[in-house]
């Protein structure tokens, strides 16, 4: 049986979260306050990259309507899922003023018992209970209220969505939690059932252990370098015990993205409000910091000063098939060798104009090999196939000095050592 459903915030999670919802027969209302993102919508425009999101919209677009109208909303929709923005605040608090605004304009419109709110947001332990108050306080205590976090990665949402390894469903009531459960159950996936503060903390504890593992095998691939071990074959090894696991023990210069970075410090900043010191993130932090700006120490080790240096910085985005630019390793990297004094090439076949708002003072390159004519050194910032798959033998000849940085360990070391490359990954036996 199908639901009226509606989003609250036509972003990348709210839109995702909406299309996916359509695709399982339920009708659906997207609501922004953008005009611009709510005319691209109403004209079959999606305003972000997601492979696959475009043609699903417009398969299920007969069940699919945007509106800048809260009122229009709760008129056409039961269940209301709340997926704004909640970025961190200079304190590294999470800012919930769009998430409070959305109970400012509830108590306006009168919400009624109809209605359940599901937060998708990513909101700090303890924001449900606050925001339940705040709806008992200005007489919405009719109104449901649940926790739904979101497992959404970028460049596989839709199949995230459609095939969820779990979904979580915290409530103060259980009736809430029925719906909210019910809406899922064709996915066929485990629901975990539970309590509003147990399910934000599901989604940062989940964040915070992958950042963790991530950080945790770069600090290995540089002990690696130091003993002459290969990153690769030692995390390969380690992902064979099923205790492990192979996911995020791959070796780089660093986690980004809208998630990671934002839900790691939320959750430091947290457990630190609260009166505990978590060191472990505070390391996890450092690490991935630090990480990024060892690419600088080698290509200094294989250029010396990098003043007046032309460095290409191949992929942009802070992973493959997106478009986000958020905590990319590309602008720290950018601004790191500029300040070196480098002239920096940049190019990405899908973020281009995305980077072009974030990054500044360099060129962005039509294509690869633009960026790498005349350079004395290419970085591998992000694995886009389309950069893994040029013709590298050619491209050697087209740079003035053939050294390549590995920022991802993603082309084939022997193949670029045969081409005559000076190579270097991370982790990986020192260029030869």
């Amino acid at each position: 049986m199908s639901a009226r459903v509606g989003v609250i915030g036509a972003g990348y999670v709210g839109l995702v979260t909406g299309v996916c919802l359509a695709s399982m027969g339920n009708e659906v209302i997207l609501r922004d306050i953008d005009e611009r993102k709510v005319a691209a919508l109403e004209a079959g425009e999606v305003p972000l990259y997601e492979p696959g999101l475009v043609e699903l919209m417009f398969a299920h677009r007969e069940r699919i309507s945007v509106t800048r109208s809260l009122e229009r909303l709760l008129e056409r929709a039961d269940l209301v899922f709340v997926a704004v923005d909640t970025p961190p605040t200079y304190s590294g608090d999470a800012d919930l003023s769009r998430v409070m605004g959305v109970v400012d304009e509830l108590e306006r419109t009168g919400a009624d018992a109809r209605h359940v709110l599901v937060m998708k947001s990513t909101v700090p332990v303890g924001t449900g209970e606050r925001v339940r108050a705040e709806l008992d306080a200005r007489g919405l205590d009719a109104v449901g209220y649940c926790s739904n976090p979101e497992f959404l990665k970028e460049g596989a949402a839709i199949a995230d969505f459609l095939k969820p390894d779990r979904v979580v469903v915290g409530d103060f009531r259980a009736e809430d939690g029925d719906r909210v459960s019910a809406l899922y159950e064709p996915l066929g996936a485990p629901v975990l059932r539970t309590s509003v503060p147990s399910a934000e903390m599901v989604k940062y504890a989940s964040n915070a252990f992958l950042a963790t593992k991530i950080s945790f095998i770069n600090e290995i691939a540089n002990v690696c370098e130091e003993v002459g071990a290969d990153v690769s074959v030692v995390a390969e090894g380690m992902g064979l015990d099923r205790r492990i696991g192979p996911s995020f023990l791959r070796a780089g210069i660093g986690f980004g993205g809208s998630c990671f970075p934002k839900d790691v410090a939320a959750l430091k900043q947290l457990a630190g409000n609260s009166g505990y010191h978590f060191q472990l993130l505070t390391s996890v932090i450092e690490v991935n910091e630090l990480q990024k700006r060892r690419v600088v120490g080698k290509l200094k080790k294989h250029l010396g000063s990098l003043e007046g240096k032309v460095i290409a910085m191949l992929g942009l985005a802070f992973k493959p098939e997106t478009d986000d630019m958020r905590e990319a390793s590309s602008l720290v990297l950018a601004a790191r060798l500029l300040a070196e004094g480098a002239r920096v090439r940049g190019y990405d076949p899908i973020a281009g104009e995305a980077a072009r708002e974030r990054l500044s003072g360099i060129e962005l390159s039509p294509s690869a090999e633009a960026a790498l004519e005349g350079a004395d050194a290419g970085v591998l910032v992000t694995e886009w196939s389309q950069i893994l798959d040029l013709d590298w033998d050619v491209l050697r000849a087209t740079m003035r000095r053939p050294v390549i940085i590995d920022g991802r360990n993603a082309l084939d070391e022997a193949a670029m050592l045969a081409a005559g490359y000076t190579y270097e990954g991370i982790g990986r036996a020192v260029g030869r």
